[in-house]
């Protein structure tokens, strides 16, 4: 096998060590053991392929240090490492192939800093470190990677401004250092990037003023959330910045008794909505991904044995497409795992769809997709574990009660995911079966929009369609010292109901303008 020039034996069930005698393979050029439960480390004898252009041992159990000769492999072009138990530092001799394109070492658990030497990848176009425990500041030395397309660092512990180089990577479109602990301004630069359709920097410690300028315009507030100090434009729903705020009076008195079917009138006012809008849409199109994910498969034996046999005593939910169970596996994670009864019409295609926007859709109040199991015996989806089970047990139940502020939190959760779904995508996406016991709930009873088994893509043409509402400001709630806060909450809920159940589509509110609402609604009376 000296002159084997492609091994590809990815996706199967092999374990143990890779073989050291692979590399005495110093013709091939494409090396595939991805897929697999290969544990132990690279071993040394890969650096003897110095022939090599691709290198995948993605999804494997692979643990220990990088090989500092990993450097002699100045062929390599594509290298994905990710999903592995790979720690220490990256040596910074990794850094030094100018001609590598695309390095997927995400989901690792690589610790140090990032070398200064990783500007010298000239080449490169996708970079992908998310997920690992990377520390210390991003070095300004990446501004040099003006051929790179997309950056994401996500989920890792580096702290530190956000560099200014970072405005001359000019061919960038998706950045992600969103979970970190960077702080300081979001750099001006940025916004001369033409290219960049992703920014993601939520949940870190930045402050100042949002740039407004380029790609900017087009960014959503989710890509900003969790960081207290950014101030702005009120599309980023942030405070605004000093000098451009007006004084406002906030009323703080916490609202406790209302209908119960209040919730439930919002919700399915906003399905009613979209399902009119539907009518006379034709062409559907799949949709772009927004994210980079990869979602590493499991066996039909880890779910068999996180559900203890699919036991009656861990199901948690029926469907009109399957059953729901809770699962616990080896590792201790507890988890939703959707079995779909492949004996039914449609259950290939709903779990095929439902993977599909799962895997290439994020936001808080979407449930999240952390694997998959997908053969002739079973089609899986493991999902997010929601404690407090789906709103229509909190709405039909005498053992459960939601009071005024958290019903009104659950629209405004509700709304952002369709708002994100609607407007925040480049194919927008619309639900189809959006209903109370889809809407799940986790322990700080946030709500989490589930279920797109039958869920629809919409092309560029229908967006602009899907978009042209002209709604008007409908019934406010009166103001008068008279009327108990209440009433005045319960009648603005009324009106924006009202309104978004018009008989012609022009005269209905658009979702983005239902969650505005919805959100001063709370500030008012909450």
């Amino acid at each position: 096998m000296s002159k084997l020039i492609e091994l590809a034996i990815g996706g199967n069930e092999l374990t143990g060590t890779i073989p050291d005698t692979l590399g005495q393979l110093t013709k091939v050029q494409w090396l595939g053991l991805n897929d697999n439960k290969l544990q132990g480390s690279i071993h040394v004898n890969f650096c003897h392929l110095v022939n090599m252009y691709h290198l995948d041992l993605g999804n494997n159990h692979l643990s220990r240090q990088l090989p500092t000769c990993l450097e002699n492999l100045t062929s390599l072009r594509e290298l994905n490492l990710s999903y592995n138990s790979l720690t220490f530092t990256i040596p910074s001799t990794m850094w030094t192939n100018k001609e590598i394109q695309i390095m997927d070492l995400s989901n690792n658990l690589f610790n140090g800093s990032l070398a200064p030497e990783i500007g010298s990848m000239k080449g490169m176009r996708e970079l992908y470190l998310s997920r690992n425990q990377f520390s210390g500041e991003i070095p300004s030395t990446i501004g040099k990677l003006q051929s790179l397309e997309n950056l994401t660092l996500s989920d890792n512990r580096l702290h530190g401004p956000i560099p200014e180089s970072l405005g001359d990577l000019i061919s960038l479109q998706y950045l992600d250092l969103s979970k970190n602990n960077l702080y300081g301004e979001i750099p001006r630069s940025l916004e001369k990037l033409k290219e960049l359709v992703y920014f993601n920097v939520s949940f870190n410690e930045l402050s100042g003023e949002i740039p407004n300028g380029g790609p900017f315009k087009n960014l959503t507030a989710d890509f900003f959330v969790g960081n207290s100090k950014l101030c702005g434009s009120s599309q980023y729903e942030v405070m605004p910045c000093k000098g451009n705020a007006t004084s406002s009076s906030i009323k703080t008195r916490t609202l406790k008794y209302i209908l119960p079917s209040i919730a439930l009138v919002i919700i399915l006012a906003i399905i009613l909505v979209y399902l009119m809008r539907r009518r006379n849409r034709n062409t559907l199109l799949p949709a772009k991904s927004t994210s980079p994910i990869t979602i590493k498969r499991i066996s039909y034996y880890e779910v068999l044995n996180a559900t203890n046999n699919f036991d009656e005593e861990n199901l948690i939910g029926i469907g009109s497409i399957g059953k729901v169970y809770k699962g616990v596996f080896s590792d201790g994670m507890i988890a939703a795992i959707k079995v779909f009864n492949l004996d039914l019409e449609g259950a290939n295609k709903s779990f095929d769809t439902e993977c599909h926007i799962l895997c290439n859709i994020r936001h808080l109040n979407l449930v999240k997709v952390i694997t998959s199991c997908s053969n002739l015996d079973l089609k899986a989806l493991v999902l997010e574990y929601m404690p407090n089970g789906n709103l229509n047990k909190w709405l039909s139940s005498s053992n459960y009660f939601l009071n005024i502020v958290q019903r009104v939190e659950i629209m405004i959760d509700v709304a952002s995911a369709l708002e994100y779904l609607h407007h925040g995508l480049p194919s927008p996406i619309v639900h189809c079966d959006l209903k109370p016991s889809n809407i799940l709930l986790d322990e700080d009873m946030v709500a989490h929009v589930a279920d797109f088994g039958i869920a629809k893509l919409f092309t560029e043409d229908q967006r602009i369609s899907l978009t042209m509402t002209l709604g008007t400001i409908g019934y406010m709630a009166p103001v008068e010292n008279n009327v108990r806060a209440e009433e005045s909450c319960f009648r603005s809920i009324m009106g924006l109901a009202l309104e978004c159940t018009a008989n012609l589509p022009e005269e209905r509110l658009a979702v983005k303008d239902v969650l505005k609402r919805l959100k001063k609604i709370k500030t008012e009376f909450c």
